[in-house]
């Protein structure tokens, strides 16, 4: 740990939050003297210390062992583009339309990715005069459930939370041109070209990714 540089951020962020090193110190019950010395570079942060002055500072504490922050690109802001995290601890699901780093649980996530071909999720999409009515092959059971369904369109997402035992089944609102993904808890994210399941009202069926 290059105690410099460890310094030199802790000092950058709490300046950025208008704190004084008085505050940390008051808030880790140490000395301002102390908080100097990380300032100054004379030494480093007790592990006790990191998880308290990780969140006083905001940040992510593997960032600020390592002395610097790096920021992402700019976000472009395309729906499409969405990336879906699920937390393994706490069923915690979570978003982003760039590239991000997603902690749960003291844990690093990583994006979820779409699945191999699993062609037993087959789904079945009614249209009715206000929404289309999707049902897929799933036993929905404790230890092997679809956990969420999401219909992403550019200009948004249509979310839903299932849960172990309710009926394998959504409504989302009418709305084409989409793509429907079910993350089930075993085989992972699944993805529906909504083109490819859905047909003038009439039901149909339809696999991963589109493949008929």
């Amino acid at each position: 740990m290059d105690c410099v540089k460890t310094g030199k951020l802790i000092a950058k962020l709490r300046r950025e939050m208008k704190l004084t090193q008085k505050n940390i110190a008051d808030a880790l019950g140490i000395s301002n003297k102390t908080v100097s010395k990380w300032e100054c570079g004379l030494g480093c942060p007790d592990v006790t210390y990191w998880a308290d002055l990780s969140e006083i500072l905001g940040v992510d504490m593997i960032q600020m062992l390592e002395g610097e922050i790096t920021p992402n690109k700019p976000d472009s802001g395309n729906i499409d583009k969405v990336r879906f995290y699920s937390c393994p601890c706490c069923g915690n699901i979570l978003t982003s339309t760039g590239s991000a780093s997603i902690y749960c649980c003291g844990r690093k996530l990583e994006c979820l990715m779409p699945a191999e071909k699993c062609e037993q999720y087959k789904i079945s999409v009614v249209e009715t005069d206000t929404d289309y009515y999707i049902t897929f092959n799933h036993p929905m059971e404790k230890e092997h459930f679809i956990s969420f369904a999401a219909y992403v369109k550019s200009d948004g997402i249509f979310f839903v939370r299932l849960y172990p035992e309710q009926a394998p089944a959504v409504r989302i609102p009418l709305n084409t041109g989409g793509r429907l993904y079910l993350y089930c808890i075993k085989h992972g994210l699944l993805s529906f070209s909504s083109d490819d399941c859905i047909d003038n009202g009439e039901q149909d069926n339809c696999t991963q990714n589109g493949d008929e």
